[in-house]
Formats: C-alpha cells, sequence, structure tokens
C-alpha cells in the first residue's frame, strides 16, 4: 500500500458519478481539488460527512475548489445517496477500491 505525503503528486483517476458522467482528475482546472474517502453511501457516518462538505460548497467554490468522494458502490447507490439527502458534492463510484488503494 503506498501512503502519500505533502508533495507527492496524487494518483490520477476516471471513475463514474450518480450520473454515469467520467470524472478525471487530470481534467480538473479548478485552483483546488478535495478528494475525500468514505466506506459506504448513506451510512451514518458516511452521511454527516458528505453533509458536512455538501453545506461547504459555498465556501468551496470561493476558492475555486472542488470537493470529490469516493467509495464503492455503483452510479445507483451514489444516485440514490444524493436524492436522499439533497447533496450537490461529487460522488465518485470505486466499486474495485482501485483508487483507494493508490491513495494508500
Amino acid at each position: 500500500m503506498t501512503h502519500l505525503t505533502v508533495g507527492d503528486k496524487a494518483p490520477d483517476f476516471s471513475l463514474k458519478d450518480k450520473d454515469g458522467a467520467v470524472h478525471a482528475l487530470y481534467k480538473k482546472d479548478n485552483n483546488y481539488t478535495i478528494v475525500y474517502f468514505y466506506p459506504k453511501d448513506d451510512t451514518p457516518g458516511c452521511t454527516i460527512e458528505a453533509r458536512g462538505f455538501n453545506s461547504d460548497l459555498p465556501k468551496y467554490r470561493e476558492l475555486k475548489a472542488e470537493v470529490i468522494g469516493i467509495s464503492g458502490g455503483d452510479e445507483e447507490t451514489k444516485a440514490s445517496f444524493c436524492k436522499k439527502h439533497g447533496l450537490e458534492v461529487i460522488l465518485l463510484s470505486d466499486p474495485e477500491f482501485k483508487t483507494a488503494t493508490a491513495y494508500g
């Protein structure tokens, strides 16, 4: 398992969101990209985390930062999670946890 340290280049990824759109890190053109990982859609702790990021989206957008949450599951579980909790934060599907493993 790899562990990133300050100054390391973030591993690239291309993953689908709730609508099946592919998001690739290398295509992001904002000032900052905040990537966080969570175990599973719609569990109590993961919901608190996602809702926290979601409520702070205006602050992140002012800084030209994008927030991306990554976990297992598929587009359908992401869509259901977003709809149930009114989430606008980008959630990506990493069903085989390859991206999570690359980030350590």
